[in-house]
C-alpha cells in the first residue's frame, strides 16, 4: 500500500485548519512586527536548507537520505507550531502569520532548492534523480494551497461552523499522524531499526542547530522574549507531513525510503519542542 494515501487526507486537514486560522488580524502583524516576520521567515526558508545540507552532508547519508532530509527543511512550517507557541506564552499571532506565509512561499522556493539539491546530489554520488518540478508544483497546490484557501474561505463566510469544525478536526488531526508514523514504522521497521541512529542523529541536529541559530537571529533582532520563543519554534518545527507526500507521491519520488526521515523527524521534533516548551514554563513559573 502507498502510504500517500493516507499522507494527502491528514495533510489537506492540516492545511484547512490552517486556513481557519488565518484572519486580518493575523496577516497585520505583518505591519505590527515586520522585522520578526522577515528574520523568521529568513530562518525557515534560507537558514534551514543551509544547516540541512550541512548535517546531511557531514554525516555522509545516503542520495535517498539526503534528499529527504532536505525535503523537510524545505517544507514550510507545521501548523502545530501555533500550539506549541501559545504552550510557550509565546507571539501566537506571529506564529500563524508566519506558518501561513511560510506554506505559500515554500510552494515556489522548494521546487527551486529541490532542484540544485538533485543535481548537487547527484554530482557528489554519481547517481542521476530527477526533480518533475511541474508536478511538485501542481501537487502543491492541490494539497496545500487549495485547502488553505478553502478554509480561509470557509471561515470568512461560515465564521462559527468554522469554529465547530476546527474543534472536531483539531482532535483528529495529531492522531492521523501518529496512525501515519505507525503505518511507516511497519512497512519500513527493518530498514528504520538499521538505520535509526544515524537518521535520529540527522533530524535531532537540524532541530537542534536551526533552535540555536534561530535563538541568535532574534537576539540580533533585539526582539522581546515572547517574539524570541516563537521563531524558535516556527523554525525547529516543520510541515513533516508534506514532505512526507512529496517523497511517498508516485507522481514525484515514490520512494517510502525518502520519506524515513520526515518521520523519524515528526517524532523528535514533537520530544525536542516538548521538552523546550516544558522548560520554558517551568523558567516562567
Amino acid at each position: 500500500m502507498n502510504t500517500i494515501w493516507i499522507v494527502m487526507p491528514i495533510l489537506i486537514v492540516l492545511m484547512f485548519l490552517l486556513g481557519i486560522d488565518l484572519s486580518k488580524k493575523a496577516f497585520a502583524d505583518i505591519v505590527r512586527n515586520p522585522k520578526a516576520v522577515l528574520l523568521g521567515l529568513i530562518g525557515q526558508i534560507v537558514l534551514l536548507p543551509v544547516i540541512a545540507f550541512g548535517v546531511a552532508w557531514v554525516l555522509g547519508l545516503s542520495p535517498v537520505y539526503f534528499m529527504g532530509l532536505m525535503l523537510v527543511a524545505c517544507c514550510p512550517g507545521g501548523s502545530s507550531s501555533n500550539v506549541f507557541s501559545l504552550l510557550a506564552k509565546g507571539d501566537v499571532a506571529l506564529s500563524v502569520t508566519l506558518t501561513a506565509l511560510s506554506s505559500v512561499i515554500t510552494l515556489f522556493t522548494l521546487p527551486i532548492i529541490m532542484e540544485f539539491v538533485s543535481a548537487s546530489v547527484s554530482n557528489m554520488a554519481g547517481v542521476e534523480i530527477n526533480l518533475p518540478i511541474g508536478k511538485l508544483l501542481v501537487q502543491n497546490l492541490v494539497l496545500i494551497f487549495a485547502p488553505m484557501l478553502i478554509g480561509g474561505l470557509f471561515k470568512h463566510f461560515f465564521s462559527k461552523g468554522a469554529e465547530k469544525v476546527k474543534k472536531v478536526l483539531s482532535k483528529v488531526a495529531f492522531p492521523a499522524l501518529m496512525t501515519l508514523a505507525l503505518v511507516f514504522f511497519y512497512q519500513y521497521k527493518n530498514e528504520i531499526v538499521e538505520n535509526f541512529a544515524l537518521l535520529g542523529l540527522s533530524a535531532a541536529g537540524l532541530i537542534l542547530v536551526a533552535m540555536l541559530c534561530s535563538s541568535g537571529i532574534s537576539r540580533i533582532g533585539k526582539f522581546n522574549d515572547a517574539v524570541r520563543r516563537t521563531i524558535v519554534i516556527e523554525v525547529g518545527m516543520q510541515n513533516a507531513a508534506q514532505a512526507i507526500a512529496i517523497a511517498s507521491s508516485p507522481f514525484i519520488f515514490n520512494s517510502g525510503q525518502m520519506a524515513l526521515p520526515a518521520i523519524i523527524y515528526a517524532l523528535l521534533m514533537n520530544v525536542i519542542l516538548l521538552t523546550y516548551v516544558y522548560c520554558i514554563r517551568l523558567k516562567l513559573k
